[in-house]
């Protein structure tokens, strides 16, 4: 499905999301930085603790949101939540007015982006959703590649410019939505009542959750998402403790007298530049060469690769055979992610589609939580016994998926699906 093809609300987020991420990318990875500084180690560590637990309960209310009322209400809430923090956070004179308005930020994309990943599934046939899931995910990848780079230039020094620059860029992407994208939200989610009050509304989204988290297969799917995730995030976390305290400053290239080498952490920022590199190059390509695969062959396998590129890591700290590494996690990585979002557009019934993307990102969320205990178990633990463990989490999440597709076996589960404001009313008739 190329591009041009596509419907104007694809190509107005595509590129508003693009620039978006971009500058998102120039500040949050400062940002621990910035609270360190401002408040200390310790007390920053336990504020940046807070941020993923507000993003799960952003990313409930916004799947939420976005099939009770629609899902342009959803993702302008999100967006214009986000333009005032970023206003906020650049006017802002005070540290602490700075941690809400960098936690009001991180809400808003919460409710967000649950909304935006069930309009691409609204507009896009079964069968080129992950072409199109992918072509997001490249998009959200420049920024990530671009942002920091960029953002050690401006956030360091142009702190209160750039934060204003996010501001005008927010708040223009909101118009647009406003004014040019259309609703998606299918016929069938139309047909509830929209006239409940704020305590009825509260009660419905527990309990559509509740049903939600009650699908055996969904959670299935959901348990495996929080292993593979924590394995994903040691990139971030482990490898770069790892890197630093194993691996030697060594020679990358030497020709006739000339070398170029490269210490520690030059070599941990390699080897995440790399990653973010062949994300931009390759997803699509690699998406294109996995698209005949089924969802289950294509999330076991992801989940293995990426296990074993982490756990090969802690067999070397000779910097080529690390580089090849993380070409054999990224590949994980390129398989999984555009699969991740069309398997659960294909398994939500048509009128939950928000919800499940939602309760979805719970998968991420508290992999990311759980995430840091890596570090934790470092302090005590050999380098081979702490990759050791996140291979063991590769291969449960991948021993889970295997589990998931014996209960779905013909990867077509929402057409056994009722619809969940049915669930939901039969829920509310027993009690």
């Amino acid at each position: 499905m190329h591009w041009l093809s596509w419907d104007l609300n694809l190509k107005i987020r595509l590129l508003g999301e693009t620039l978006f991420h971009t500058l998102f990318w120039m500040f949050f990875p400062f940002m621990a930085l910035y609270f360190s500084d401002a408040f200390g180690k310790n007390v920053a560590g336990i504020l940046l603790t807070v941020p993923p637990l507000v993003g799960i309960f952003g990313n409930l209310l916004g799947g939420y949101l976005s099939d009770r009322f629609g899902r342009r209400p959803a993702m302008l809430l999100g967006s214009f939540m986000q333009a005032a923090m970023f206003a906020l956070f650049a006017l802002s004179a005070n540290h602490w007015v700075d941690y809400l308005a960098y936690i009001g930020i991180g809400l808003g994309g919460s409710i967000y982006w649950p909304a935006s990943s069930a309009m691409v599934a609204d507009l896009t046939p079964e069968e080129e959703r992950r072409v199109v899931f992918a072509t997001f995910y490249t998009a959200m990848n420049i920024g990530v590649v671009l942002g920091p780079v960029l953002g050690s230039i401006f956030f360091l020094h142009y702190r209160s410019a750039l934060l204003l620059t996010c501001t005008v860029v927010t708040l223009a992407y909101a118009l647009a939505i406003f004014f040019l994208i259309r609703e998606t939200l299918p016929e069938t989610a139309k047909k509830r009542d929209p006239s409940a009050a704020g305590s009825s509304l509260l009660k419905e989204q527990w309990q559509s959750y509740a049903v939600i988290l009650q699908d055996k297969a969904f959670a299935l799917y959901i348990a495996a998402g929080i292993l593979v995730a924590i394995t994903f995030m040691q990139l971030d976390l482990y490898l770069a403790v790892y890197v630093k305290e194993f691996v030697p400053a060594q020679t990358l290239l030497a020709w006739n007298g000339w070398s170029f080498s490269l210490n520690s952490t030059e070599v941990f920022g390699w080897m995440v530049g790399l990653n973010g590199l062949l994300v931009v190059l390759f997803t699509l390509p690699v998406t294109r060469w996995f698209e005949h695969w089924s969802d289950r062959n294509a999330l076991i396998f992801s989940s293995v690769v990426y296990g074993l590129g982490m756990f090969f890591i802690g067999l070397t700290t000779q910097v080529w055979l690390l580089f090849g590494c993380a070409v054999i996690l990224t590949l994980g990585e390129l398989i999984r992610t555009p699969v991740v979002q069309s398997f659960v557009s294909k398994y939500a019934p048509e009128d939950a589609r928000g919800q499940y993307m939602g309760a979805s990102s719970l998968q991420f969320s508290i992999g990311r939580f759980l995430a840091p205990l890596t570090i934790w178990l470092s302090a005590w633990m050999p380098p081979i016994g702490v990759f050791g463990i996140i291979l063991l989490c590769s291969l449960l999440s991948a021993l889970l998926y295997v589990k998931l597709f014996q209960i779905l076996p013909d990867s077509r589960p929402v057409q056994a699906h009722s619809s969940l404001s049915h669930a939901v009313k039969e829920k509310t008739e027993m009690v």
